[in-house]
């Protein structure tokens, strides 16, 4: 079994350094210590790999952000206003990131090429998101902070931007100098705000 969690390793390092098309199974063994026949003993081609990598972070990682957990943590709260909840919103997806830097980076730069992980993600967020969501949306409505747009077109703008500001944050320049509790004030003004004076 250690030669199985050196190959996980292994591979979700280059993944993450290199993307996936880019990584070579012999890479993967060199750097975990096995000869290459012992990664395809343990998963049939290169891609179960991936799913390997990926859908367990999807099922103890997301599901519960996306589910239960997320929805107490987030979702089953009160807040004085449609601000609040977002700032509980990015600080918990925020700190999900920060513990998952490298398995998200392997997922968002993958998720354009496996209709799998596409499937499973919009499944996850059907299942277990969009009526929580669409609740807290019209909850607001309701108190006149948002404006009368389609609930779907909110939630896009939402999770467009914080998704984005994630991505950029912990894959595109995790190593850039960030200031991150400014970054999360500027982002949830700009969310509810926008860009202009």
């Amino acid at each position: 079994m250690r030669s199985k969690k050196n190959i996980l390793q292994a591979a979700t390092e280059l993944f993450a350094e290199k993307g996936f098309s880019a990584t070579s199974t012999s890479e993967i063994a060199k750097r975990a210590g096995v000869a290459e026949g012992t990664i395809f003993r343990h998963y049939k081609t290169k891609k179960d790999l991936l799913m390997a990598i990926t859908m367990p972070t999807l099922v103890e990682g997301v599901i519960p952000f996306l589910a239960k957990e997320f929805a107490e943590e987030v979702f089953e709260q009160e807040y004085p206003d449609f601000r609040a909840f977002i700032e509980q919103l990015i600080r918990n997806r925020f700190e999900f990131a920060r513990e998952n830097g490298k398995l998200l980076k392997i997922y968002f730069m993958e998720l354009m090429y496996h209709s799998e992980l596409r499937a499973q993600f919009s499944d996850i967020f059907m299942t277990h998101v969009k009526d929580k969501f669409d609740h807290v949306i019209d909850y607001y409505k309701g108190k006149g902070e948002l404006k009368n747009l389609p609930n779907s077109t909110i939630m896009r703008a939402l999770i467009t931007n914080i998704v984005g500001f994630m991505i950029t944050r912990f894959v595109v320049m995790p190593d850039a100098e960030w200031e991150d509790e400014r970054e999360i004030e500027f982002t949830i003004d700009y969310v509810l705000t926008g860009i202009l004076k």
